[in-house]
């Protein structure tokens, strides 16, 4: 799971593609944790997930309108289907993940 900038994150969506956004900050705990449970996932499934770092890329927050983090937006073909604050588990997001992309 790789660092995106705004330019990757824009590219992703203008070209209608399907996959993860996590947003998330350095210093959050909770971020942390998450971040542990989509490394999990990315090894179970064949889902694009890009990570960005809110700290430097705060305009899209607003652009997303994400209310805190860590946040998971789902994007099947450029549109967002659905944004997750609570992560609970990988059996969690694993299952949500195949609902979106099965």
């Amino acid at each position: 799971m790789n660092d995106w900038n705004l330019d990757e994150v824009s590219s992703f969506i203008k070209s209608h593609s399907s996959g993860l956004l996590y947003f998330y900050t350095p210093l959050c705990g909770t971020c942390q944790v998450a971040s542990r449970m989509l490394q999990v996932i990315e090894k179970m499934v064949e889902v694009e997930i890009g990570k960005i770092n809110l700290n430097y890329n705060s305009e899209l927050a607003e652009q997303f309108q994400i209310e805190s983090v860590p946040c998971l937006i789902f994007i099947n073909n450029g549109e967002i289907v659905e944004t997750i604050y609570a992560f609970h588990s990988v059996p969690f997001l694993y299952e949500k993940i195949k609902h979106h992309f099965n």
